[in-house]
Order: C-alpha cells, then sequence, then structure tokens
C-alpha cells in the first residue's frame, strides 16, 4: 500500500478513529479515557474538527483542550504524569506513520509534541493553584 499526505477530514477522521482504537486497549491509557469519554462517536467529530483546525488551518474549532485534560487529571486523583503523555504521543507517531506519510503527517506529530508539552506544564501548574 502507498502512503499518501494527511489531506481531508476523512483522513484526519481515520486517523483520530484509528489512533483511539489503540488507545482505548492500551493496559496504562484506556482507563483515563474510557473512563472519561461516554459517546465516541461525537469524541471522533470533535477531535477531527480538533486536528482539521489544526493542520488545515480552515476550520474552526470550539472546545477548550487544557480545561478538558486538568478536570481528567482531577478526576484521577492527579496521576497524569509525563510517562502518559509519551506513551499517548508514541501511539499517536505509530498510528500516523501507519496510515500517512508527507508534510501534514510530519506536522501532525510536531503539532502533537508541542500540546502534549503544553498540556502537561499546564495540567502541573493547575495542580499547585
Amino acid at each position: 500500500m502507498t502512503k499518501s499526505d494527511i489531506k481531508t477530514r476523512a483522513d484526519i477522521y481515520q486517523l483520530v478513529s484509528q489512533f483511539y482504537t489503540k488507545l482505548r486497549k492500551d493496559e496504562v491509557l484506556g482507563p483515563f479515557f474510557n473512563g472519561t469519554i461516554e459517546d465516541w462517536d461525537a469524541h471522533f467529530e470533535h477531535l477531527t474538527t480538533f486536528w482539521e483546525s489544526s493542520l488545515f488551518l480552515k476550520t474552526k474549532y470550539y472546545g477548550n483542550p487544557l480545561d478538558a485534560h486538568i478536570k481528567v487529571d482531577q478526576a484521577f486523583d492527579h496521576s497524569i504524569s509525563e510517562l502518559h503523555f509519551g506513551l499517548w504521543l508514541n501511539l499517536w507517531y505509530e498510528t500516523i506513520d501507519e496510515l500517512f506519510k508527507g508534510d501534514y503527517a510530519e506536522n501532525a506529530k510536531r503539532r502533537a509534541r508541542k500540546m502534549s508539552t503544553f498540556l502537561y506544564l499546564k495540567i502541573f501548574e493547575a495542580r499547585t493553584k
């Protein structure tokens, strides 16, 4: 199979849905997501819009990822660590590499790395308030 770059909303949906299918089965990460997300179809659509906005800069995303992650950390007794973000990032890269190749695919990796660092630092900051 020849891989192409991420080009459309459908490509992003495929990436998001395959990634979260893996993540939900992960022994370490799965409990955070399976214990929090109730409507997976809506979550896939929401995250597809997020990544479409982030990668293609033409869709407006409404939401607050930082607030959502801080609430999850609180719900799980402030147990989210850099390990969790590292595992998340590795699964994200793995899924991208399985499906896509190109500039947008590489940009999706860079943006995820920056986002994971930012979220972890902000979650840690929120614990001290």
